[in-house]
C-alpha cells in the first residue's frame, strides 16, 4: 500500500514544521523576556501593523481555502487546521493542510487508475 508522500507533499510539510519553528522561536522569546505580546504587536509602528494587516488577509483566504477545497476533496476534519492556527500558527496550520491535500490527491489518483 501507497503512503501517498509525494515531493510535493513532503515540501508542504517541511514548510509546515519551518513555519512551526520559526513562529515558536519567536513566541518563546518574548515569554522568556516576558514581553507584552500583544502590545508589542499592536503598537510597535506602521510596518508591524501593515505585516499583521497581510498576514490576517492570508489567513482568512487560507481558512476559505481549507474549508473549500476539503469540502471538494471530501477530507474530514478540516476545521481543526483553522483551529490549530489559533494554538500553534497559521505557518504550521496551512502547509500542513497543503500537504494532507496533496496526499489525498495522490490517494484519489491511484484508485482512479
Amino acid at each position: 500500500m501507497t503512503k501517498n508522500w509525494t515531493p510535493l507533499a513532503i515540501i508542504w510539510l517541511a514548510l509546515a514544521v519551518a513555519g512551526l519553528i520559526g513562529t515558536w522561536t519567536f513566541n518563546t522569546l518574548a515569554i522568556i523576556q516576558l514581553r507584552d505580546f500583544f502590545g508589542d504587536w499592536v503598537t510597535s509602528g506602521p510596518a508591524v501593523s501593515s505585516l499583521t494587516v497581510d498576514l490576517l488577509v492570508v489567513a482568512v483566504a487560507g481558512c476559505i481555502l481549507i474549508v473549500v477545497e476539503s469540502r471538494r476533496l471530501g477530507m474530514k476534519h478540516a476545521w481543526l487546521y483553522i483551529v490549530l492556527s489559533g494554538i500553534t500558527a497559521f505557518a504550521f496550520t496551512f502547509p500542513l493542510f497543503l500537504a494532507m491535500r496533496e496526499r489525498k490527491l495522490a490517494a484519489l489518483r491511484v484508485t482512479s487508475a
